[in-house]
């Protein structure tokens, strides 16, 4: 899926906000939450996602969906990541 047809899809889903989120490589955030659902397609590097005992490796064209208040942690490889989010609140 291209960036077009997310942000398409987003839409039609209800996603009004869609922001480009940055990480350096190497970045690690710990368990935490966010008050908002959320949509995200990696559009470089890598983005390791754990949510409870559940472990996905999110790579370039992959998507990844977090319902909001979920607590989850993240780490990204040496390229760090970039990825297309669309959010909503939860």
């Amino acid at each position: 899926m291209d960036r077009a047809e997310f942000v398409a899809m987003l839409e039609r889903e209800g996603f009004r906000e869609i922001v480009t989120v940055e990480r350096e490589p190497h970045n690690v955030l710990g368990v935490h939450t966010h008050p908002f659902e959320a949509r995200a397609l990696i559009t470089l590097g890598e983005l390791r996602l754990v949510t409870g005992e559940d472990e996905q490796l999110c790579r370039v064209g992959d998507q990844f969906h977090l319902a909001a208040h979920t607590p989850h942690s993240e780490s990204c490889g040496a390229e760090g990541v970039h990825y297309l989010v669309g959010r909503k609140p939860g």
